[in-house]
């Protein structure tokens, strides 16, 4: 029995009429092709908790049926796609990136900008936007004037997901606060309102952040390099080659001494090494040109 074949074995009371291997290898391709996203034989219970709704809702009754539909409505397939992503995150996760970008970077983009040079951020696969708040709160630090001074300069952070769900979560700005523990103290009373348990990014503060969605596979209709790209725990869903395909795009759409950040189980490899040096754990810089 292959391995496909045992996860149908272990699913819980799930006619073969209604999900079956067949419709779980056409799912995963069709994500795979359209998104880049690698299912695995053992996803195969994930891929129907999440998609029977949609089964449901559209009418369709059965997984072959709703696979025919996604296959040729262009609307529906990314609503499957957006289904099956995961938005796992949390406030400062890898701490040591948000370090070595107050502590490195900020300085030098801080001074460009305030000399009239667009700089430019990219939190790629921003999921509901506790890594883009992390990164503007890092860059805006604990003086509380320094988003209107942003905000009259050529700044810019752009957030993408390709989860309409998840934008728009991001795009909300409002979080438990029991989420904000590894918030430091004075960027959260800086930058973050709190009342009766809820909290919310500052209006001045998410002035700065344009959300899109965007499919990282798809085209980047961004026409200005990048200062700054971080990507991370999104490429662990992709198979190696597109791995090595998408990190070779994010290097060249950096500016010569920009840096990339990925997450710690990822790693630069393929023609991306060629144009970018490593800097620290996870962290990697733009050569010149």
């Amino acid at each position: 029995m292959n391995a496909l074949a045992e996860a149908f074995e272990k699913l819980p009371g799930i006619g073969r009429g209604v999900y079956a291997p067949a419709d779980f290898e056409a799912v995963r391709t069709i994500v795979h092709e359209s998104a880049g996203i690698v299912l695995v034989p053992g996803k195969a219970m994930l891929v129907y908790s999440r998609l029977a709704p949609l089964v449901r809702s559209t009418g369709c009754g059965t997984f072959a049926a709703y696979v025919k539909r996604i296959e040729t409505d262009d609307a529906e397939r990314r609503r499957a796609i957006c289904a099956l992503t995961t938005n796992h995150t949390f406030f400062f996760r890898e701490q040591h990136h948000f370090e070595h970008l107050g502590e490195k970077v900020r300085p030098g983009l801080l001074k460009r900008t305030f000399r009239g040079k667009p700089v430019r951020i990219w939190s790629a696969g921003c999921s509901s936007g506790e890594e883009t708040w992390s990164i503007l709160m890092t860059m805006l630090g604990a003086e509380r004037g320094i988003a209107g001074r942003l905000g009259a300069a050529d700044f810019l952070l752009l957030a993408t997901d390709i989860a309409d769900h998840a934008l728009a979560a991001a795009a909300t700005a409002q979080y438990r606060s029991e989420a904000l523990g590894a918030v430091p103290d004075e960027l959260r009373r800086t930058w973050i309102r709190e009342t009766d348990g809820q909290a919310v990014i500052a209006d001045e503060a998410r002035a700065l952040v344009r959300f899109k969605s965007l499919n990282l596979l798809g085209d980047w209709p961004m026409a200005r390099p990048f200062d700054v790209i971080f990507c991370r725990n999104v490429m662990i869903y992709f198979d190696h080659a597109t791995k090595e395909q998408l990190v070779d795009r994010f290097a060249r759409r950096l500016a010569p001494g920009g840096h990339l950040y990925i997450g710690h189980s990822e790693r630069v490899t393929g023609p991306a090494e060629r144009l970018l040096t490593q800097v620290g754990p996870t962290i990697y810089r733009r050569d010149a040109a």
